[in-house]
């Protein structure tokens, strides 16, 4: 009515008004897209080669509205991305490591082009197409593949992946086509493949697989290529009957295969089209078969069970009580200190490369003995030499060190056949089991990848132990055992129930209690203990090239422990960078590692402790997705570190702390690798700090009230 009432030229100006505010706010309406699944697909775009990035119209490293722009390839319903389709794009480059932020997408195809690098382990969880075949991605099959139980279409083949399959099926009860082919896969089928009851299309030709294929006898399999093998043993029965099956270029027994066993009929598959019978037989069979059920329902009903039987989750996984006992076999590892260098050699009790067979039974700890001083920190105003180093780590410096050997069927019962709800986690090298014995002991299983193994890999493995064996000390995870049994090499170490700093830092909830500051400093000074052990007691050095929060694991009373020492020479064959945001400036690949480069590290993980944020996140700014890069420049500004200081610690720590402890940090994360200082000057500096806070504790008996009780 009011605009009906104005004259032209006031309709026109409101008109004119709404063109112009609808021009403001048309592109906020459109930009629809869930903003997690933007960044995930920055990240992607990102890790694509510049001279591909042109194939994929309208994507953008930075923000952009994928839905309401129809980016090439992607498919929305609402604001969620529900399907990704880049097949046959020429793409170059990696797919980064958000992809499991996409979690409505169920839909994922990027054959057929050049990406390289491992298959991202962070993928879409909610996939039902997965297609990554036809391009040079390398390293295994990864695990959270075993989480997504909707998967029906799985495409990995022609690609370099290598390794053998994990036990990994167990949940994927709707895929119905799998294929692995033209890889360089090894070992044997596991077993969890049973699990595959929808399987119709299985291709696991020209790989390098070995053993029977028993497992997958009783699969509804209609095309089978297991061509250009290692398969031994003998073709099933119940598989020859399939309507395409391929199974030449394999090392089959020849001769009858062997009976089943006693009171197990043979099993064959039946074809009703191939089958000749008649329609009145068929009904006779139907009309029997529903007969027998009713008796059988009868007879059931008058015997009910007097008892019943309840499990918990856990106690499926335990494994039987029949078990029989550890087979063990023993390392002896001689060592020796001289003056200077602390460790000088290693050498297995056989002089070939075999491990000796012994009989007694391994002996174990009640658990990991917590970290406890054994000099005062006022000892540490000048650098430590040897013998006083030795008093402090708790250094086994003479004697032999005995290394349990765990038989693979021993480690498979203990890990109910390493089952999806024994998984820890899973590394660059391989995943970590939990291993639990009717005794109660609960262990860690490291399987360590085959692809990591090359030429003689008994042999490699067998050095690989006893250097190992030889890094004792109270701040690194120790090696308790080890399996090296069919082409499987795994370490077995000490569970840690607290889990790992990562875990504390970064995945605690609400209801967690986060770590103190007393604490927190603690954890870097028993981390940067056995990094200097690393470093500068053994000989020759030791350079970790893996340090980060995710590999420091606490015991029961928040002490560190080091893990993966030792192991960096599969970082170097596995050919990729390490964690995002822990890799120095320098270092563009593990090879290039240094003592420094290690010393970075550390300084991230500080980074860590003091601020509460993860080295890499995709989630902030951009300018502070980079931890160190955008600590770096703030760490002797007062005022921009208290900003910087994880909010869980709810301002209960001393400023002066504080302080100096960002002063070391600093030191550390240098640019130039050379400036950076050794880790006993690390060490000797938070000890420094530990002692300040105790002596201003003595000097001002007040000081406790200031600090709620945190002294460093």
């Amino acid at each position: 009515m009011i605009v009906m009432m104005m004259t032209s030229k006031g309709r026109n100006l409101i008109y004119a008004v709404v063109l112009i505010v609808s021009s403001f706010t048309l592109p906020l309406v459109l930009s629809k897209t869930n903003s997690k699944h933007v960044a995930a697909l920055n990240v992607m775009y990102q890790g694509l080669d510049s001279s591909s990035r042109g194939n994929l119209d309208g994507w953008t490293a930075n923000g952009g509205d994928p839905c309401g722009d129809s980016w090439r390839g992607i498919t929305c319903s609402d604001s969620d991305i529900t399907e990704i389709n880049l097949s046959g794009m020429e793409l170059k480059g990696s797919l980064g490591y958000a992809l499991d932020k996409l979690d409505t997408v169920t839909y994922f195809d990027v054959s057929k082009n050049k990406l390289k690098d491992n298959v991202p382990y962070q993928l879409p969880p909610k996939l039902q197409h997965l297609d990554l075949s036809s391009n040079k991605f390398s390293g295994t099959v990864p695990y959270s593949i075993s989480q997504m139980p909707d998967l029906t279409y799985l495409h990995l083949n022609n690609n370099k992946l290598s390794g053998s399959l994990s036990d990994m099926f167990q949940q994927l009860t709707k895929l119905s086509e799998m294929d692995l082919s033209d890889n360089s896969l090894s070992g044997s089928l596991p077993q969890s493949m049973k699990s595959l009851s929808s399987l119709n299309v299985l291709y696991l030709q020209d790989n390098k697989l070995t053993g029977p294929i028993n497992v997958l006898a009783d699969l509804p399999l209609n095309d089978l290529n297991v061509e250009n093998n290692q398969f031994t043993g003998w073709v099933p029965d119940e598989l020859k009957g399939i309507n395409n099956i391929q199974t030449g270029g394999n090392s089959w027994s020849t001769g009858p295969a062997p009976p089943p066993p006693p009171g197990q009929k043979p099993k064959k598959r039946v074809e009703n089209e191939k089958s000749g019978m008649s329609g009145v037989a068929i009904a006779g069979i139907v009309f029997g078969v529903l007969l027998l059920l009713l008796i059988i329902i009868a007879l059931f009903s008058k015997r009910r069970s007097s008892t019943s039987t309840h499990y918990f989750e856990d106690d499926k996984l335990s494994p039987p009580r029949h078990t029989s006992p550890l087979q063990s076999q023993e390392v002896s590892i001689d060592m020796y200190t001289d003056t200077h260098k602390g460790f000088r050699d290693a050498r297995l009790s056989d002089s070939s490369s075999t491990v000796s067979v012994k009989a007694p039974q391994p002996q174990y700890s009640g658990g990991t003995k917590p970290f406890k001083e054994k000099e005062s920190p006022s000892d540490h105003h000048k650098p430590l030499n040897d013998k006083e180093y030795t008093n402090l780590s708790n250094i086994e410096t003479g004697g032999s060190i005995q290394v349990a050997y765990y038989s693979l069927a021993d480690l498979q019962s203990a890990t109910s056949n390493f089952a999806t709800g024994r998984f820890l986690g899973e590394g660059s090298i391989g995943r970590v089991y939990k291993a639990k014995y009717p005794d109660g002991r609960v262990l860690a299983v490291k399987k360590i990848d085959s692809s990591h193994f090359k030429g003689n890999w008994a042999a490699d493995f067998s050095e690989i132990v006893a250097n190992l064996s030889k890094l004792r000390h109270s701040n690194i995870a120790e090696i308790f055992g080890y399996c090296s049994e069919q082409g499987q090499n795994m370490l077995v170490h000490d569970y840690f129930r607290n889990g790992s700093l990562h875990d504390f830092l970064h995945l605690s909830d609400d209801f967690s209690n986060p770590l103190t500051w007393n604490t927190r400093v603690r954890i870097a000074l028993g981390t940067a203990r056995a990094v200097e052990f690393l470093h500068e007691v053994c000989s020759p050095s030791c350079i970790h090239k893996n340090i980060k929060s995710s590999n420091i694991l606490l015991d029961t009373e928040l002490n560190p422990h080091l893990s993966d020492c030792g192991l960096s020479n599969f970082y170097e064959q596995s050919g990729q960078n390490l964690g995002a945001g822990y890799e120095p400036p320098e270092c563009t690949n593990p090879s290039s590692y240094t003592t420094k480069s290690d010393i970075y590290s550390f300084g991230v993980v500080m980074l860590e402790l003091l601020t509460g944020r993860q080295p890499f996140d995709s989630s902030k700014p951009r300018p502070e997705q980079f931890l160190a890069r955008w600590a770096s420049p703030q760490l002797h500004d007062i005022d921009a570190l208290e900003k910087m200081v994880d909010p869980a610690l709810r301002g209960l720590y001393p400023p002066k702390s504080i302080s100096r402890f960002a002063d070391i940090i600093a030191l550390c994360v240098q640019l130039e690798p050379e400036f950076r200082p050794p880790m006993s000057e690390v060490v000797e500096a938070l000890v420094r700090l530990v002692q300040r806070g105790n002596m201003s504790q003595r000097e001002d008996p007040n000081a406790s009230r200031r600090t709620d009780g945190y002294d460093f």
